[in-house]
Protein backbone atom coordinates (compact mmCIF):
# COMPACT_ATOMS: atom_id res chain seq x y z
CA UNK A 1 0.00 0.00 0.00
CA UNK A 2 1.35 3.64 -0.39
CA UNK A 3 1.68 4.10 3.12
CA UNK A 4 2.75 7.51 2.58
CA UNK A 5 -0.14 9.34 0.65
CA UNK A 6 -2.92 6.41 1.88
CA UNK A 7 -2.37 4.58 5.16
CA UNK A 8 -5.16 5.02 7.53
CA UNK A 9 -4.08 2.26 9.84
CA UNK A 10 -1.09 3.20 11.47
CA UNK A 11 -1.57 3.02 15.25
CA UNK A 12 -0.07 6.68 16.54
CA UNK A 13 3.23 6.35 17.40
CA UNK A 14 5.04 9.29 18.84
CA UNK A 15 8.60 10.97 18.93
CA UNK A 16 10.98 13.72 19.26
CA UNK A 17 12.74 15.45 16.73
CA UNK A 18 15.84 16.80 15.14
CA UNK A 19 15.90 18.98 12.16
CA UNK A 20 15.09 18.12 9.13
CA UNK A 21 18.30 16.95 7.11
CA UNK A 22 18.69 20.19 4.48
CA UNK A 23 19.55 19.28 1.19
CA UNK A 24 22.17 20.64 -0.81
CA UNK A 25 21.19 22.86 -3.56
CA UNK A 26 22.58 21.02 -5.81
CA UNK A 27 20.79 19.39 -9.45
CA UNK A 28 21.59 17.42 -12.59
CA UNK A 29 24.05 18.98 -14.57
CA UNK A 30 21.27 19.79 -17.14
CA UNK A 31 19.21 20.93 -14.29
CA UNK A 32 20.62 22.86 -11.82
CA UNK A 33 19.07 22.91 -8.27
CA UNK A 34 16.21 20.66 -9.59
CA UNK A 35 15.49 17.93 -7.62
CA UNK A 36 13.40 16.59 -10.94
CA UNK A 37 11.93 17.79 -13.84
CA UNK A 38 8.25 16.83 -14.32
CA UNK A 39 6.47 17.54 -17.59
CA UNK A 40 9.09 19.69 -18.24
CA UNK A 41 8.80 22.03 -15.25
CA UNK A 42 11.19 21.87 -12.17
CA UNK A 43 10.73 20.70 -8.82
CA UNK A 44 13.41 22.59 -6.62
CA UNK A 45 15.76 21.39 -4.33
CA UNK A 46 14.53 24.76 -2.39
CA UNK A 47 10.94 23.29 -2.45
CA UNK A 48 11.80 19.71 -1.61
CA UNK A 49 13.29 21.31 1.80
CA UNK A 50 10.22 23.26 2.57
CA UNK A 51 8.14 20.49 2.34
CA UNK A 52 10.58 18.55 4.66
CA UNK A 53 11.02 20.81 7.32
CA UNK A 54 6.98 21.40 7.30
CA UNK A 55 6.59 17.84 8.04
CA UNK A 56 9.80 17.99 10.63
CA UNK A 57 8.30 20.88 12.87
CA UNK A 58 5.36 18.97 12.89
CA UNK A 59 6.66 16.09 14.35
CA UNK A 60 8.46 18.06 16.73
CA UNK A 61 5.91 19.06 18.31
CA UNK A 62 4.90 15.39 19.04
CA UNK A 63 5.57 13.99 22.46
CA UNK A 64 7.27 11.12 20.41
CA UNK A 65 8.81 12.81 17.87
CA UNK A 66 12.33 10.43 18.09
CA UNK A 67 10.48 7.44 16.78
CA UNK A 68 8.95 9.81 14.22
CA UNK A 69 11.79 11.12 12.89
CA UNK A 70 13.56 7.02 12.77
CA UNK A 71 10.41 5.91 11.16
CA UNK A 72 10.61 8.51 8.58
CA UNK A 73 14.00 8.78 8.03
CA UNK A 74 14.41 8.95 4.38
CA UNK A 75 11.75 11.87 4.13
CA UNK A 76 13.34 14.10 1.70
CA UNK A 77 13.19 10.75 -0.82
CA UNK A 78 9.05 9.82 -0.03
CA UNK A 79 8.69 13.86 -0.20
CA UNK A 80 10.09 13.84 -3.77
CA UNK A 81 8.21 10.38 -4.58
CA UNK A 82 4.88 12.12 -3.74
CA UNK A 83 5.54 15.54 -5.07
CA UNK A 84 6.14 13.78 -8.29
CA UNK A 85 3.32 11.23 -8.24
CA UNK A 86 1.03 14.22 -7.43
CA UNK A 87 1.82 15.77 -10.89
CA UNK A 88 1.33 12.51 -12.72
CA UNK A 89 -2.12 12.39 -10.76
CA UNK A 90 -3.61 15.11 -11.26
CA UNK A 91 -2.46 14.91 -15.32
CA UNK A 92 -4.27 11.46 -15.19
CA UNK A 93 -7.61 13.06 -13.76
CA UNK A 94 -7.88 15.72 -16.28
CA UNK A 95 -6.99 13.71 -18.35
CA UNK A 96 -10.06 11.46 -17.43
CA UNK A 97 -12.03 14.40 -16.95
CA UNK A 98 -12.06 13.75 -12.81
CA UNK A 99 -12.36 16.59 -10.28
CA UNK A 100 -13.02 17.10 -6.96
CA UNK A 101 -14.95 19.40 -5.23
CA UNK A 102 -14.21 20.89 -1.54
CA UNK A 103 -16.84 19.07 -0.17
CA UNK A 104 -15.99 15.57 -1.13
CA UNK A 105 -12.98 16.19 0.77
CA UNK A 106 -14.89 17.48 3.86
CA UNK A 107 -17.22 15.03 3.50
CA UNK A 108 -13.87 11.75 3.12
CA UNK A 109 -12.05 13.80 5.78
CA UNK A 110 -14.93 13.72 7.77
CA UNK A 111 -15.45 10.10 7.71
CA UNK A 112 -11.65 9.26 8.17
CA UNK A 113 -11.77 11.66 11.27
CA UNK A 114 -14.61 9.34 12.39
CA UNK A 115 -12.68 6.06 11.88
CA UNK A 116 -9.20 7.58 13.36
CA UNK A 117 -10.84 8.76 16.35
CA UNK A 118 -10.51 12.50 16.05
CA UNK A 119 -9.07 15.14 13.83
CA UNK A 120 -6.18 14.97 15.66
CA UNK A 121 -5.24 11.54 15.71
CA UNK A 122 -6.36 11.22 12.05
CA UNK A 123 -3.65 14.05 11.47
CA UNK A 124 -0.72 12.23 14.41
CA UNK A 125 -1.54 9.16 11.82
CA UNK A 126 -0.89 10.94 8.36
CA UNK A 127 2.55 12.47 10.25
CA UNK A 128 3.58 9.10 10.99
CA UNK A 129 3.70 8.55 7.24
CA UNK A 130 5.47 12.01 6.97
CA UNK A 131 2.67 14.17 5.94
CA UNK A 132 2.40 17.32 7.60
CA UNK A 133 -1.13 18.63 8.87
CA UNK A 134 -1.64 21.04 6.24
CA UNK A 135 -1.39 18.61 3.55
CA UNK A 136 -3.98 16.12 5.21
CA UNK A 137 -6.64 17.64 2.76
CA UNK A 138 -4.30 17.16 -0.39
CA UNK A 139 -3.89 13.45 0.37
CA UNK A 140 -7.75 13.35 0.72
CA UNK A 141 -8.39 14.87 -2.43
CA UNK A 142 -5.69 12.38 -4.11
CA UNK A 143 -8.20 9.09 -2.45
CA UNK A 144 -10.80 10.83 -4.48
CA UNK A 145 -8.85 11.32 -7.38
CA UNK A 146 -8.14 7.64 -7.31
CA UNK A 147 -11.19 6.37 -6.73
CA UNK A 148 -12.63 8.61 -9.41
CA UNK A 149 -10.01 7.70 -12.16
CA UNK A 150 -10.46 4.13 -11.42
CA UNK A 151 -14.72 4.87 -11.94
CA UNK A 152 -13.92 6.55 -15.38
CA UNK A 153 -12.22 3.01 -16.33
CA UNK A 154 -15.16 0.73 -14.79
CA UNK A 155 -12.39 -0.41 -12.54
CA UNK A 156 -12.77 -1.97 -9.14
CA UNK A 157 -10.00 -0.58 -6.44
CA UNK A 158 -10.81 -3.03 -3.99
CA UNK A 159 -9.98 -5.72 -6.34
CA UNK A 160 -5.89 -7.01 -7.88
CA UNK A 161 -7.78 -6.69 -11.70
CA UNK A 162 -8.89 -3.04 -10.73
CA UNK A 163 -5.59 -1.92 -9.19
CA UNK A 164 -4.23 -3.29 -12.30
CA UNK A 165 -6.10 -0.97 -14.37
CA UNK A 166 -5.33 1.89 -12.54
CA UNK A 167 -1.40 1.09 -12.47
CA UNK A 168 -1.48 0.72 -16.29
CA UNK A 169 -2.95 3.98 -16.62
CA UNK A 170 -1.17 6.46 -14.40
CA UNK A 171 2.07 4.78 -16.11
CA UNK A 172 1.00 5.46 -19.27
CA UNK A 173 0.71 9.31 -18.04
CA UNK A 174 3.89 8.61 -16.47
CA UNK A 175 5.49 8.06 -19.63
CA UNK A 176 3.80 10.56 -21.36
CA UNK A 177 5.22 12.94 -18.98
CA UNK A 178 9.16 12.84 -19.36
CA UNK A 179 9.83 12.25 -15.66
CA UNK A 180 13.83 13.17 -15.05
CA UNK A 181 14.72 13.31 -11.44
CA UNK A 182 17.94 14.00 -10.19
CA UNK A 183 20.57 10.94 -9.92
CA UNK A 184 20.83 12.46 -6.24
CA UNK A 185 17.35 10.90 -5.32
CA UNK A 186 17.11 8.00 -7.50
CA UNK A 187 15.23 6.86 -10.76
CA UNK A 188 11.73 7.43 -11.60
CA UNK A 189 10.36 4.27 -12.32
CA UNK A 190 7.69 4.80 -14.80
CA UNK A 191 6.20 1.25 -14.88
CA UNK A 192 5.84 1.39 -11.36
CA UNK A 193 5.01 4.98 -11.05
CA UNK A 194 7.58 5.64 -8.14
CA UNK A 195 10.89 6.80 -6.88
CA UNK A 196 12.54 3.71 -7.20
CA UNK A 197 14.50 4.02 -4.19
CA UNK A 198 11.80 4.71 -1.87
CA UNK A 199 10.14 1.26 -2.06
CA UNK A 200 6.91 2.55 -1.68
CA UNK A 201 3.89 0.95 -3.46
CA UNK A 202 1.67 3.94 -3.67
CA UNK A 203 -2.00 2.00 -4.53
CA UNK A 204 -4.40 0.46 -2.22
CA UNK A 205 -8.24 0.80 -1.75
CA UNK A 206 -9.83 3.33 -0.01
CA UNK A 207 -9.43 2.90 3.55
CA UNK A 208 -12.37 5.10 4.27
CA UNK A 209 -15.35 5.40 2.30
CA UNK A 210 -16.64 8.99 1.44
CA UNK A 211 -20.08 9.91 3.73
CA UNK A 212 -22.89 10.97 1.31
Amino acid sequence: MFRRRTALSVSATAALLAAAPLLAACGSGAHPGAAAIVDGKRITVAQLQAKVKDVRAAQAKSPQGGQLIMNTGRLSLATLNGMIFDQVLARSARDAGVKVSARAVQNWRAGAEKQAGGAERLKAMWLQQGIAPDEVDGMVRNQLLLDGIAKHLGADRNTPQGQQALARTLSKTSRSMGIDVNPRFGTWDDKEVILGRTKEPWITTTPVKQEA
